[in-house]
Formats: C-alpha cells, sequence, structure tokens
C-alpha cells in the first residue's frame, strides 16, 4: 500500500500491479495439478491419470477451505482500509490467520483418516482404486500447508504485496517440477513419486508465507491479535462466495466422475477412459478459469479499497475493465479448446498406450461439446468475485451456485437419464448451462453496476468560486477560526469572511479533499456528520488528513481567505500571514446555541456538546500533538458572549485593519 495509492493511481496501473502477479500465481497452482497429469500419464498410463482425477476433489476441498479465508480477509482487509477503520482490519487480519492454522490441521486429519471412503464417494473404479489411496494419502500430508500458504497469498497480495505472493508460488512449482520426474522415473515411485513432488514444493510455498507475516505493511500486528474474534463471522460471510464457488466445482466433479463411470461402461469408452478425459481437460480448463479468476481476484484491493472509501466512479471504471479483459482471454482458450483439442490433450498419454485412440477421440468429443461457449462462463465468475469485493456475499454465493448446481447437474441427468443420451447428454448439459447462466449474470452484474451510480461532484473551480462578493485589497492574511462547539465560531467566520470580502472555506474543504485524497465527497461528508474531523484516535483517517494539509496549505499560498477547523492553526503555524483565533462561550451560551441553531434536544445539549468537544480534543491531540485549547496555539482568544456574535465579527475586522497598518 506504500508504494501503490488504491485511491488515485491509475486504475491501469493497479490493475497490471495485483492482477498479473495474481494470475501468476493462480496459474501456478493450476501447473501443480497438470505437471503432475503429464508425468504420471507419461509414467503410469490412463488409469494414473484417472486416478489424479480421483483425488483432485479432495484437493479442490482444500482450495475451497483456503479461499473462504484467504478471500474473506482479504476482501474485508481492503473494505476496512477503504473505510479508514484499521484497528479493525488488524484485529480481524490476525484472527484470520489462526483460524486459518486450526482449519487446516483439522482438514488435513479429517482427510487422510476418512481417504478410503472419499476415494469411493470420488467416483473410482476398482481398476484406479489403488492408484487413488496411494495418490490420495500424500496429498492429505500436505493439507495443512496448502490451505495455510494459498489463505496467506490471499492476504499477501491484499497487503499490497503481489509479487511476494507470486515468488512464493513460483518457488514450489519450480520445486515440484524438478521433483516429478525425479521421482516418478528416477525412484520408480509411480503417483506417489508425484504426489510427495507437489507436497515438497508446498511446504516450501508455506514457509516462505510464513516469513511474511512479520513483515505485513497495512496494518502492525500484535500478538492479542490472533485471539479469534467475532471478525471472523464478517470474514467468512465475505468469503463464502470463493467457498461455494470451489465447493461447487467439487459436487460438478464428483457428478461428473460418477456420471461419466456409469454412463461409459454402455460406450466402447469404457468407464476408465472418460474418467481420465475429463480429469485432464478440467486441469488444462484450469489455466483459463486461473486466469479470469486472477484477474478478478486482483482486482479485488482496488474495488474494495474504493467502495468503502466511496469512490464508486473508480469501482466503475475498474469493473469495465475487468470485464473487458476477461472477456478476451475468455475468447481465446474457447477457440484453442475448439479448435486444438488433440494438440491440448495428446501431451498427456503416449501412442503406446492400447487405449491412445479412444482416449483423443472423447478429448475431442468433449472439448467440441462441454467447452463449446467456454468463454460467456467469464461473466458468472466476475460477477461473482466482483459483487463479493462489494461486500455483498449473499448475491456473489447465489451466482457461484446457479450454474453449477441449479442448472448444469438437473439439465445432465435429464438429458443423460430422462431422455437417454446417455454420456453424450451429460457432456451437451454444458453449453446450455452456460447460457442460461449468462443471461441470469447480465441482470444480477447489471443491477449492481447501476448502484455504483455517482452523484455529480463540483469541480475546483466550482468548489473554490467564492459564494460571496470578493472585495478584500488589504495585505496578504489567512485567518483560521478554532472554535467549541456551540460558541457560534462558524457564524463569526462566515460573517468575518463576508465583512473583509474573503473566501470562506469550511464545507468547502470536502470537495477539494476529495480531488486530493482519491476519497469520494459522500464518504468525506459522512466522515462530517459523524463529526470524524474529530474522531476518535483509534478511528483517525490520515488520507484525509494528509489530503486537507496539502489542500489547506495551497488555499493560504494562493490568496487571503478565512478556514475554520481542521487543525488549520497548526498546518499554518509555520506560515507568517497567518492570524490564529480560537472561539469559545461558557456552558450555558453553547447549550442554548445547541438548542436553538442545531435543534438539539434540551436535555441532552449538555453531553453532546462536551463528546464533540472531547472528540475534538483527541483529534486534535492525534494529529499535532499539541493541546486544542492551549492558548500559546493562538494569536487571539475571544469569548463569543462577551460581544455576541456579530459584534465578535467586527471586533475581528477592526483587529486586522489596525493590524494592517
Amino acid at each position: 500500500m506504500k508504494k501503490l495509492d488504491l485511491g488515485k493511481d491509475k486504475i491501469n496501473h493497479l490493475l497490471l500491479s495485483f492482477s498479473i502477479p495474481c494470475v501468476i500465481s493462480m496459474l501456478i497452482n493450476s501447473v501443480y495439478n497438470i505437471v503432475d497429469q503429464i508425468f504420471i500419464g507419461k509414467g503410469v498410463g490412463t488409469v494414473g491419470n484417472a486416478a489424479t482425477n480421483v483425488i483432485f476433489p479432495l484437493v479442490l476441498i482444500y482450495g475451497a477451505i483456503a479461499s473462504l479465508i484467504g478471500n474473506g480477509t482479504s476482501a474485508n482487509l481492503s473494505l476496512k482500509l477503504g473505510e479508514g477503520k484499521k484497528e479493525e482490519a488488524k484485529e480481524s487480519l490476525g484472527s484470520a490467520i489462526t483460524i486459518s492454522v486450526i482449519v487446516a490441521v483439522f482438514i488435513g486429519v479429517i482427510s487422510y483418516l476418512l481417504l478410503p471412503q472419499l476415494v469411493r464417494c470420488f467416483g473410482s473404479t476398482e481398476t484406479v482404486y489403488p492408484y487413488a489411496l496411494s495418490y490420495g494419502k500424500v496429498i492429505a500430508v500436505g493439507a495443512p500447508f496448502v490451505i495455510i500458504y494459498s489463505a496467506l497469498s490471499n492476504i499477501i497480495r491484499a497487503d499490497g504485496s503481489p509479487k511476494y505472493s507470486m515468488i512464493m508460488l513460483v518457488v514450489g512449482a519450480i520445486i515440484n517440477i524438478i521433483l516429478d520426474p525425479i521421482f516418478i522415473f528416477g525412484f520408480s515411485m509411480g503417483v506417489e513419486g508425484g504426489a510427495w513432488a507437489t507436497v515438497i514444493g508446498q511446504m516450501i510455498s508455506f514457509l516462505i508465507a510464513i516469513l511474511y507475516i512479520p513483515k505485513i505493511k497495512s496494518v502492525k500486528l500484535e500478538k492479542k491479535d490472533f485471539i479469534p474474534n467475532k471478525s471472523i463471522v464478517r470474514i467468512l460471510g465475505l468469503g463464502l462466495s470463493s467457498f461455494i464457488t470451489q465447493m461447487t466445482v467439487l459436487v460438478l466433479f464428483v457428478f461428473m466422475n460418477n456420471m461419466l463411470t456409469r454412463l461409459g461402461t454402455n460406450t466402447k469408452f469404457g468407464a476408465d477412459i472418460p474418467l481420465s478425459v475429463y480429469g485432464i481437460i478440467s486441469k488444462v480448463n484450469s489455466l483459463y478459469i486461473a486466469s479470469i479468476l486472477g484477474i478478478a481476484i486482483g482486482a479485488q484491493p482496488i474495488i474494495g479499497f474504493n467502495y468503502g472509501a466511496g469512490n464508486k466512479a473508480r469501482v466503475k471504471e475498474t469493473l469495465r475493465k475487468v470485464l473487458t479483459v476477461n472477456f478476451i482471454i475468455g475468447i481465446i482458450f474457447n477457440l484453442i479448446f475448439v479448435l486444438f483439442p488433440e494438440q491440448l490433450t495428446s501431451a498427456f498419454i503416449t501412442k503406446s498406450d492400447p487405449n491412445y485412440d479412444l482416449f483423443l477421440e472423447f478429448a475431442c468429443l468433449t472439448c467440441r461439446s462441454m467447452m463449446l461457449i467456454m468463454a460467456i462462463n467469464v461473466l458468472e465468475i466476475t460477477t461473482s468475485i466482483t459483487v463479493q469485493s462489494l461486500g455483498n456475499a449473499l448475491k456473489a454465493t447465489l451466482v457461484s451456485f446457479t450454474r453449477q448446481i441449479l442448472l448444469f447437474i438437473p439439465i445432465a441427468c435429464l438429458l443423460g437419464f430422462v431422455l437417454g443420451y446417455g454420456i453424450y447428454g451429460v457432456l451437451y448439459a454444458g453449453p446450455i448451462a452456460d447460457s442460461i447462466c449468462f443471461i441470469i449474470c447480465i441482470f444480477i452484474f447489471g443491477s449492481e453496476y447501476r448502484k455504483l451510480t455517482e452523484k455529480k461532484e463540483e469541480s475546483l473551480e466550482e468548489v473554490e468560486k467564492p459564494k460571496q462578493k470578493i472585495h478584500y485589497d488589504g495585505k496578504h492574511i489567512v485567518i483560521t477560526i478554532s472554535r467549541e462547539y456551540g460558541s457560534g465560531g462558524r457564524y463569526v467566520g462566515k460573517l468575518l469572511s463576508e465583512k473583509l470580502g474573503l473566501p470562506f472555506y469550511d464545507k468547502e474543504l470536502i470537495s477539494l479533499s476529495a480531488k486530493e485524497s482519491g476519497l469520494s465527497k459522500e464518504y468525506i461528508e459522512t466522515i462530517d456528520e459523524k463529526n470524524t474531523t474529530m474522531k476518535t484516535e483509534s478511528n483517525n483517517d490520515d488520507r484525509l488528513f494528509i489530503a486537507e494539509t496539502k489542500v489547506i496549505q495551497d488555499l493560504a499560498k494562493k490568496s487571503s481567505c478565512v478556514i475554520v477547523g481542521r487543525c488549520a492553526d497548526y498546518i499554518l503555524k509555520d506560515y507568517k500571514n497567518t492570524l490564529k483565533v480560537f472561539l469559545y462561550s461558557d456552558d450555558k451560551s453553547k447549550e442554548e446555541r445547541a438548542v436553538t441553531y442545531y435543534h438539539i434536544p434540551k436535555n441532552k445539549a449538555s453531553k453532546y456538546i462536551k463528546d464533540i468537544n472531547k472528540k475534538r480534543r483527541k483529534h486534535y491531540k492525534y494529529y499535532t500533538g499539541r493541546d486544542w485549547d492551549n492558548r500559546n496555539n493562538y494569536d487571539l482568544l475571544i469569548n463569543v458572549d462577551a460581544l455576541g456574535v456579530e459584534k465578535t465579527a467586527d471586533q475581528l475586522v477592526e483587529y486586522i485593519k489596525n493590524r494592517e497598518e
């Protein structure tokens, strides 16, 4: 976050910085499985490929758990940082890391103990069973490592270090690729060798991920932050869409394994060939999914931060660009699958394999039926992730659930069994489900996009244009007005500016600060309404203060003016032509003004005034290190009650004129 300003940098630059490393990282995750598949296919044959396909649902479970925690934490971190709530971001991040470790170990143990039952459930045939069991035991050992580092990789990207996340995965993948041929061919370990190569690579990635935790830069974690708290509920809610996306793929995978083995026995392909081919095509297809998912997930910090900051125009721009890039990627992959299916799948089997011709025939059939219009899946995946980034976990979950569960499985059962098209009906269920889901997602994405319609903001020129006639012709002077709440200080400043013919800046600073900070005008107005220019120490927004500082300094250099609040007296403490005024009044007068002008209930006025002034003191102390009501900070301290609002303004006018003489 130190090098990349999510609120102000160009969207193209941010997308390249976040999404490219994310795409590479996710492609590397896919490479793990593809490399194993290639070496096992060459070393063991069709039955070996089928075994890795049977265990792949286990890998999806690990990925789903990692996405639940990692993507949820990433979305929450970006939203909280965008809202300026660093303390909440810190606590939720520490909680998520602890939960990821606990869950990872638990899932690893359970999957190892239940592996025989899981292998049967995942659609294994009797021929494939011993190979799948041997491969799966090793993969289960690596479960804690892959879950933890996968979750942390999302967090690392959201922390502003996408390259570190990419390097972490690249190192693991390289080790896997080097060890695969050594274990499978050199040590003749077969499918078990491929599994150990994968797990060792995962262990290295895990170690690199753990080393990053003390280096997290968006917040500074303390020991107490690692104690799980209620923030984990919000994290799991935000990550639910990613989890269900993975779990629906899992359900689809298990469904397809069982359908293909059952219906395949009634065809010339038999049970093992469809099982093997589907696994290979799914692994190759994961390169496509990784690309578009990587673009969308890489955009999450940008979308979440700017949405949290209320900058809807930047959110809309990001969404448009993500969708455009992903559709281009989708079309390219779609053409490759339909035009070159034989070239894609022949790398996974040797020509000497007795099933070589039938294998390629079924591979071509699958690519040209099930994957026929795969490009339109882009909208489903992009919609799910971006809606999740906007904090709408329920709608994102519905999108993830629709294609795989509500559409594909019922259509496949209808075509495969009820209408009697068998295995061919199952394959053609793919493009039918894709088409229906695409139409649904058009409406969902469109509704979310329309919600981002941004109110028209004033231009800088409009903001700086004074609301009253400017006729000041004296020496350059900037008057800062600090005031107790209820003292009438703002009205004194307004009258003073009108009498002298000076520009007046109070609420007018909102639009100027919005332009400077990248925060939206609406967000800063919300802060103003909640008195967050007078916030408690734990909830100060540094971005806003930095922007206000620059705006105030620029205004002071540009022309004479009157500025109310915003620590302006401190910001301009070194400016020679500044008159720093502090206005106060007695408690009774402040209460009367609060009731009369601010419509505060009389019985609540006293407490309300004290609370606001207390917050002003804390805010001032936080940014200046000085006491707000210390008389040494100001040139003039005036009790407004002594003269009243109008005469106080008159006295200040007289003082300024005498000062110039």
